[in-house]
């Protein structure tokens, strides 16, 4: 009997420079199990202010049929934190340049620009697919690579939940600006934890009995 998919997956807490690298990772989980895809996109994220990149990466599986290319998908998908594997996962690469200003006795924080990288891993099948398994597997990633986004989403929203909590920030006797950057840095830790929250919250209720990706996999291994 196959293993059936579970959440896992822990974010990573804020680092405190000012133009900081972030990562973070939520991936679907099965106990032998895991996935990924190919393509680079880039998607406007907040009108003309900053835009984040998104990148499609593969990694590759190999199998005639729907049962195969599950079990692949179980020893070569890639490791979340906790060491498990994935079906497939999203991480990011974040970084900032903020512009600090002393104004009188304060200093406020008059901007800050985001540079991100949203990074879906995906599997992608080594050889080309021939009917009924094509369609079934198409069928699969898309469904997968939609609840994937869905995490993207999430990353976007918590870059601009960070800009809105911090940009305009003025902390008074703060000549040299060093004490307003601890604040960000609990603002920034706020967010992200926000953004753990909605993002298991978001992966358990897909993975459970009757969740959109539980029924992915199902229908996959009934060759569907």
């Amino acid at each position: 009997m196959e293993s059936q998919p579970e959440f896992s997956g822990k974010p990573k807490s804020p680092r405190k420079n000012d133009v900081k690298a972030m990562k973070q990772h939520w991936g679907i989980t099965v106990a032998l199990v895991v996935l990924a895809f190919n393509h680079p996109l880039c998607l406007p994220a907040h009108a003309a202010q900053w835009q984040a990149n998104e990148q499609i990466k593969p990694y590759s599986i190999s199998g005639k049929t729907s049962r195969e290319l599950y079990r692949s998908i179980g020893k070569n998908g890639p490791r979340i934190g906790d060491g498990r594997k994935t079906i497939a996962h999203t991480t990011f690469d974040l970084k900032w340049r903020r512009n600090y200003k002393p104004r009188g006795n304060s200093c406020v924080l008059v901007s800050a620009k985001p540079f991100m990288t949203i990074i879906y891993t995906m599997p992608k099948p080594r050889l080309k697919l021939r009917e009924p398994t094509a369609s079934q597997w198409k069928h699969f990633y898309n469904g997968i690579l939609i609840h994937e986004k869905v995490h993207g989403t999430y990353a976007r929203e918590l870059v601009e939940r960070i800009i809105k909590t911090t940009v305009g920030l003025t902390v008074k006797n703060d000549r040299k600006c060093q004490k307003i950057r601890a604040e960000v840095l609990t603002r920034v830790k706020a967010a992200y934890g926000e953004y753990g929250a909605r993002s298991g919250k978001f992966d358990r209720a897909e993975m459970t009995t009757g969740g959109n990706v539980r029924g992915l996999v199902n229908v996959l291994l009934r060759g569907e």
